[in-house]
């Protein structure tokens, strides 16, 4: 079942000749996309389904600071402040609100954990409060339970993703950019080596810059043209829940975690909970990913095949004059566990008894993208004019308009919003990609 998602009319007809293109209508596109139009770039968004279709609408729209990985941490920080521009520049409400995250735990080594980084972000500039039992306990009053302590991390927040990549797109419009749906990249022209035009299945756009931001489709795109790029995905299902019971706007804890919709629902979710379906090119890449799957082994079980099937981690190279993988798949839909969501549904009402009476309004799945070290990868490829943006490993949602912004520093050669190379791909695999970020 496909999450809830805005749909937008866009036009159909490619043109001859853009100064950039930008694969892929996530958020992470959709942002690159409008930060390159605003400065004035004659811009192409491409789209081979929908619009925010894939993970950009299946996550839980958090955008927050708290925890994140240190590499991370300033893209986040310069996010949340992007975010909160989004509805005066465009015009359109993208559901962000700074309503503040909130953590429960029984686990003292947990809240031992989330001191460790609270001392850390202090430093940077990042404002989390740490929670007593009695503070945690009233905050979490919806639980009914006590709790042995928490976290309050105010300035973070969240936003719609059913709406927010489909209004960021009108943005790109609104700035004179071109956003084209229906319309799938199959391959990119080179001349001497470096990017000429981008091949789709309507026919040629020439430009030679291109932004490679597919999302769990990356890595087989890039496949075409000789560059290794370590991704796997992992397959995860969360439902949403109607209106009626009144819960913090965004809650976590190990067992579930609650968010508030713009409709007044709640969406429902075990953090890091999913399913590992087999893949050729998980295989291709198993011995990278190993030490992350054992990591997380006590929430990963293994999937099926509807990963293979899909056709998005894929290593064999398609024709260019014939339907690829992008045109049979144009949405990434797979079915959900459903063992996973009755678990989730089941967990979530034992946590907060007033969700009994929510009924559930859909559920869903997703292909959750990472890279070995679960930081995403953006920088210029060695293929002169194409860069890639992609392995955001479930943290797209929320950095995104920093990512876009990003992305537009680089291909304008204007100071970056934050220190790049931490980010470089250079750092998966030296062997194909060449300078190894220095970090």
């Amino acid at each position: 079942m496909p999450a809830p998602l805005m749909q937008i009319e866009t036009e159909a007809a490619i043109p001859a000749r853009a100064d950039i293109v930008v694969i892929g209508g996530g958020i992470v596109g959709t942002c690159a996309a409008y930060y390159l139009a605003q400065r004035g770039m004659s811009v192409v968004l491409l789209e081979k389904g929908r619009i925010g279709a894939e993970q950009s609408s299946r996550n839980w729209g958090w955008c927050r600071q708290q925890n994140r990985d240190a590499r991370e941490l300033p893209i986040s920080t310069r996010s949340l402040d992007l975010w909160d521009r989004f509805a005066a520049e465009i015009g359109e409400d993208t559901g962000f609100r700074r309503c503040g995250l909130l953590y429960l735990s029984n686990d003292e080594a947990e809240i031992a954990g989330w001191a460790r980084w609270r001392d850390f972000a202090r430093g940077e500039g990042v404002v989390t409060h740490m929670l007593s039992a009695s503070e945690a306990t009233a905050r979490g009053k919806a639980s009914g339970k006590s709790w042995a302590g928490g976290v309050f991390s105010p300035t973070d927040g969240t936003a719609d993703p059913s709406r927010a990549a489909p209004v960021i797109a009108r943005g790109v419009v609104k700035h004179g950019g071109r956003v084209i749906q229906g319309c799938a990249a199959r391959g990119l022209e080179l001349e001497a080596g470096a990017v000429s035009g981008v091949i789709t299945e309507k026919g040629v756009i020439k430009t030679r810059a291109v932004v490679m931001a597919g999302g769990a489709w990356a890595s087989s795109f890039v496949n075409q043209l000789g560059l290794r790029f370590p991704q796997a995905s992992v397959r995860s299902s969360i439902l949403a829940v109607g209106a009626g019971a009144e819960l913090p706007d965004a809650v976590h804890t190990s067992y579930i975690s609650v968010t508030r919709r713009g409709d007044g629902g709640y969406t429902l979710a075990v953090s890091g909970a999913a399913r590992v379906d087999v893949t050729p090119q998980q295989m291709r890449y198993w011995s990278k990913f190993l030490p992350m799957f054992f990591k997380r082994r006590k929430s990963l079980a293994p999937g099926g095949l509807q990963g293979w099937t899909s056709g998005h981690e894929t290593l064999g190279r398609w024709k260019l004059d014939r339907v690829t993988p992008m045109e049979r798949m144009r949405i990434l839909d797979p079915r959900p566990d459903q063992a996973q969501i009755d678990l989730t549904l089941a967990r979530a009402r034992e946590i907060f008894p007033a969700l009994k009476q929510a009924a559930v309004t859909s559920g869903w799945a997703g292909f959750i993208d990472s890279t070995p070290d679960g930081v995403p990868a953006i920088g210029e490829t060695r293929i002169p004019g194409l860069m890639l943006a992609a392995g955001f490993s479930g943290h797209g949602f929320g950095i995104g308009p920093g990512a876009g912004h990003l992305i537009a520093d680089l291909v304008t050669g204007t100071a970056p919003i934050v220190d790049p190379e931490p980010y470089h791909p250079a750092r998966l695999d030296q062997s194909v990609w060449g300078k190894v970020a220095d970090f």
